[in-house]
């Protein structure tokens, strides 16, 4: 998602930079979009590795972890 808001963002300056409004606008609002989605997928796998991580830091998990993987 990074890329593609990256490539829309470059798309939107060289069509400014051309004059072609209309274009660039478009470009600019698919970009935020691409970077929206990017920046909450971000958010969820963070929130799910802090979510894995304080589950495995409880210790009544680590015997039955251990149990489980012999």
């Amino acid at each position: 998602m990074f890329r593609w808001a990256v490539i829309c963002l470059i798309i939107s300056l060289i069509a400014g930079g051309l004059g072609l409004t209309n274009i660039s606008a478009f470009a600019k609002r698919l970009s935020m979009i691409f970077f929206a989605l990017f920046f909450l997928g971000f958010l969820a796998l963070l929130g799910f590795a802090y979510l894995v991580g304080s589950a495995l830091s409880h210790t009544e998990l680590v015997p039955a972890l251990v149990a489980i993987s012999m």
